[in-house]
């Protein structure tokens, strides 16, 4: 089966990839995006998800028959610019999923994002079904593109299956753009003996998830026996959550000279809408997730790899 990862240079993208290859082997996978993989020997072309024909001929020409469409602008991008995070990820995700329909390729997985949700969702402990009114166009997008799977799956049984991820915190790629990037940063910053200071207030408390724990995440699900699956493209999964104060007094262990100042900015607007935690119940029992790190693990792990060299 060939396996097509649109997005595939981005921070989910880049180690999604090398998973596949390392699970079905290097042939069965074919990344695409607007750029160049960096140091990857992974079969590669250059594609934009808006452009539909392009997109069809890829899939044409490489027998394609899943997808992992990964490609988005995130929530701090979009809302820098609106016209392009619609253009890219809903329009995108329409070229991919009629691409898809048409070329007869069996399976589409479109992750979707806390993002989704608006200051009128509950806070703590997030079922699936929910109030969901975001307010930023990477929200509004991610939920049409929602609404998008579950249309093509009941009206062409296309299968299309999808997941919420939290915010994504990795060693091995930067930052994409996302309003959960701090976590990130102030990492690194860290682990190079640097100060940080942090865009988000100290106290704002989200739900997290180390990269390995998604990655599987995805594969798990893309795997599961359908016939166990209760819901389509609106799973929820995570790990922890935790404050950017939490997060600086833990990496007080580690470093204890390390200073963090606060300076919110415009992406403590959009995190004031999400919620502190989500249920994933559901993804436990139809497909088994189970994440495997914990905060504490997951930092002294972020840790542990920043100290090697060629990571950021």
């Amino acid at each position: 089966m060939k396996i097509l990862v649109t997005g595939a240079s981005g921070q989910v993208g880049s180690e999604l990839v090398t998973a596949l290859a390392r699970k079905y082997g290097r042939d069965s996978v074919l990344a695409c995006d607007i750029r160049r993989m960096p140091d990857s020997d992974i079969q590669f072309e250059e594609a934009d998800v808006r452009d539909r024909d392009g997109l069809g001929k890829i899939i044409r020409d490489n027998g394609v028959q899943k997808i992992f469409h990964l490609a988005a602008l995130l929530s701090a991008s979009g809302e820098k610019n609106p016209t392009l995070a619609f253009d890219v990820n809903l329009l995108g995700t329409w070229n991919v999923l009629t691409t898809a329909r048409d070329q007869g390729v069996k399976q589409v997985i479109i992750p979707s994002t806390i993002g989704v949700f608006g200051p009128d969702t509950p806070k703590k402990n997030v079922p699936p079904t929910t109030i969901v009114r975001p307010r930023t166009m990477y929200g509004i997008t991610k939920y049409a593109a929602e609404l998008l799977g579950d249309y093509f799956s009941s009206k062409f049984s296309l299968d299309c299956r999808g997941l919420r991820f939290p915010g994504l915190i990795s060693y091995l790629s930067p930052p994409g753009g996302g309003t959960t990037d701090y976590s990130i940063e102030m990492i690194v910053a860290a682990a190079h003996q640097e100060p940080y200071e942090c865009f988000l207030r100290e106290d704002t408390r989200l739900p997290m998830m180390y990269m390995q724990d998604a990655i599987s995440s995805l594969i798990d699900l893309s795997e599961a026996d359908s016939s166990r699956l209760t819901r389509r493209t609106d799973y929820h999964v995570s790990s922890f959550s935790f404050t950017p104060k939490e997060l600086e007094e833990e990496l007080h262990r580690h470093f204890p000279s390390f200073r963090v100042t606060y300076r919110p900015d415009f992406r403590q607007e959009i995190a004031d809408q999400w919620p502190e935690s989500l249920d994933y119940s559901a993804a436990s029992a139809d497909w088994g997730f189970k994440p495997r790190f914990d905060f504490r693990h997951m930092v002294s792990d972020m840790i542990s790899h920043l100290a090697r060299p060629k990571v950021i």
